[in-house]
């Protein structure tokens, strides 16, 4: 395995060992609550209770346990003060630490509705907040603990709960399939929203770090970039002072003896100027020592580059290129992206990696689009895996799918590459009876042409003299 693919290994497993992963790494990042959130959002449940029964009591006029309702909310409103003393207002809550503020909220709310109705209250599906609140910022281990406590807290209130409110000398009675019925609303309602917050936070936060991955990529790619660019001025700006040095220790050679002590040093010092300044003329003709924001090269040789890594690993890897329909025989010129660079050589790692014997990565052009397509003669892309294939963490092929191997972050890097540079990505495997997989990437002319390949077409070819 050469330097090149032993490079991106390294950089992928760095990705990964930066970056925390599977289900126990996207629990870690969201693991954790702002106590003001937590506050602010108590505070306005405080509010909102406050007026509730103060408006069914006195406008409605229904005949409300207004001091046990009170002092039930009332120890809501204490411990807010008392977390404002005791806490920083921007402090970030273990996740144990926000569960316990969470479930003193569900008890809370639970002896209102208690004092209120039970499961004859409308306002029952309040008891969804602080369940909505865990899923979507705790640990699933602490979301399900609220979520059962408020759903036992439910299933206890026809037990404890008094009767609902109503007109003074007069009382409602709602018979008890009523109240198990909206018992059993709020129970499917409590295992939807905590079960959607869960999936839609670990996904939101499994793509936060994807898309942190693909970041760190590009920013590796750029400073390569400039890093190139720095060496080829260095290259230049040192040629001057190394002619200087070269052409002085000449004349100072000419001018001792053979005989003379320092007649050997001067003699070295021009051969090791020598040796700098074709150290420096090679930098300066490296296409790698170039801006490759600005650099142009064709097509056919950006795939070559893209699979020149992955050559010699066990596999026959094959790079061709050929002209389309209405595509023109000259390869066309196009801008040397890193970004292509990059996601074609994942690409073709990933093939390498899959394929039994063969890789074939096919550039072609027509006079509206380039193409890279990418087959490999290996199992294939699993078809539970077809669907969901490009988002973060995925695994690929059916082999890694089943042994838990390659998660996909590649993949998903490489697709968002070819989308940014304005591509797109097809992926489908070989008709039977062949084998494999094949992955297409696509990008309209104007996307990656080159600045040279726009002149000719607007002016036509320049003719040489």
């Amino acid at each position: 395995m050469d330097d090149a693919h032993a490079s991106r290994e390294g950089i992928e497993q760095a990705l990964y060992s930066l970056l925390p992963t599977g289900l126990a790494g996207v629990d870690a990042a969201r693991g954790r609550a702002r106590l003001r959130t937590l506050t602010t959002l108590r505070w306005l449940a405080v509010g909102g209770q406050t007026a509730a029964v103060l408006f069914v009591n006195f406008v409605l006029g229904f005949d409300v346990p207004l001091g046990p309702c009170l002092t039930v909310i009332a120890a809501s409103a204490w411990l807010n003060v008392f977390l404002s003393f005791a806490m920083r207002d921007q402090v970030l809550l273990k996740g144990w630490e926000a569960a316990l503020q969470l479930c003193f909220d569900t008890l809370q709310l639970a002896l209102l509705l208690g004092l209120t109705g039970g499961l004859s209250n409308p306002f029952l599906l309040f008891l969804l907040a602080p369940v909505t609140v865990a899923a979507s910022s705790l640990r699933p281990r602490y979301s399900a603990i609220i979520a059962g406590m408020a759903i036992a807290l439910a299933a206890l209130m026809p037990a404890f709960a008094l009767d609902l409110p109503w007109y003074a000398g007069s009382s409602l009675y709602l018979p008890a399939l009523f109240e198990w019925g909206h018992f059993a609303a709020f129970f499917l309602a409590i295992v939807f929203f905590a079960v959607s917050s869960v999936r839609l936070s670990e996904d939101e936060a499994r793509l936060v770090r994807a898309m942190d991955a693909a970041s760190v990529v590009m920013a590796r790619e750029q400073k390569l970039s400039a890093l190139g660019a720095m060496a080829a001025m260095t290259a230049h700006e040192l040629g001057t002072p190394l002619a200087t040095i070269h052409l002085v220790a000449k004349e100072l050679a000419g001018d001792l003896k053979p005989d003379d002590p320092h007649h050997d040093d001067v003699r070295l010092i021009a051969e090791q100027a020598d040796r700098c300044r074709d150290i420096l003329r090679q930098l300066s003709r490296s296409r790698e020592a170039e801006d490759i924001v600005h650099a142009n090269m064709p097509l056919s040789s950006l795939v070559e580059e893209a699979a020149a890594p992955f050559k010699g690993l066990g596999v026959s890897l094959n790079v061709t290129w050929s002209a389309g329909e209405d595509g023109e025989p000259r390869i066309p010129t196009i801008r040397r992206s890193p970004e292509v660079l990059h996601a074609l050589g994942a690409f073709v790692e990933n093939a390498v990696s899959f394929a039994d014997s063969h890789v074939k990565a096919a550039a072609s052009w027509t006079d509206k689009q380039f193409m890279v397509t990418i087959s490999d003669d290996g199992p294939g892309f699993a078809p539970d895996v077809m669907p969901k294939l490009g988002e973060p963490y995925v695994s690929q092929r059916g082999e890694a799918h089943l042994h838990g191997g390659d998660m996909g972050l590649g993949f998903f890097i490489a697709k968002t590459l070819i989308e940014r540079t304005g591509g797109r990505i097809a992926t489908r495997n070989r008709t039977p009876p062949r084998k494999g997989a094949i992955v297409q990437a696509v990008w309209p002319r104007s996307a990656l042409e080159s600045l040279e390949s726009e002149r000719m077409q607007i002016n036509g070819p320049t003719v040489e003299t």
